[in-house]
């Protein structure tokens, strides 16, 4: 009898301990990172055109399961705020991408957004196009 009692609670902890392990494990992004959520507002400022004012960007995202969705409002001619979506967003561990693509005057432009989160901050590069040459510069994003 003594036995059989022994056997239902070490049955009951091993399980008790699969299904914790299994939690964890659902938590945790592949080679164990902790999974991150950049859900939430950002901003950051680029220098403006033809040493004008600073331009203010606003970055909106949402993760959801794998996918990351989301928009950006950057300031427009003549004062309006114009807000993109963005596109093919991607998190991986701790790395971000997204793609965001803006049309001007039937010509397309194209921005690829990377970086790293870390802290509240989004730390990276984007590319793009200008003149036909390859371009590229830093990006910082802080939450708010």
């Amino acid at each position: 009898m003594k036995t059989n009692t022994l056997m239902k609670t070490l049955f009951g902890a091993v399980l008790a301990l699969s299904l914790l392990a299994q939690a964890q494990a659902d938590d945790k992004t592949p080679a164990g990172a902790k999974k991150v959520d950049p859900s939430g507002t950002y901003i950051w400022t680029t220098p403006g055109r033809n040493g004008g004012p600073d331009r203010t960007n606003t970055l909106t995202l949402k993760l959801d399961g794998d996918k990351l969705t989301g928009n950006i409002k950057t300031p427009g001619r003549g004062g309006r705020e114009m807000e993109t979506p963005i596109a093919d967003g991607k998190i991986t561990g701790s790395d971000i991408s997204f793609i965001v693509t803006r049309k001007f005057n039937d010509n397309t432009f194209t921005n690829t957004y990377s970086g790293k989160f870390a802290d509240g901050t989004i730390k990276g590069k984007t590319q793009y196009q200008r003149n036909g040459e390859d371009q590229s510069h830093d990006w910082e994003a802080k939450k708010q």
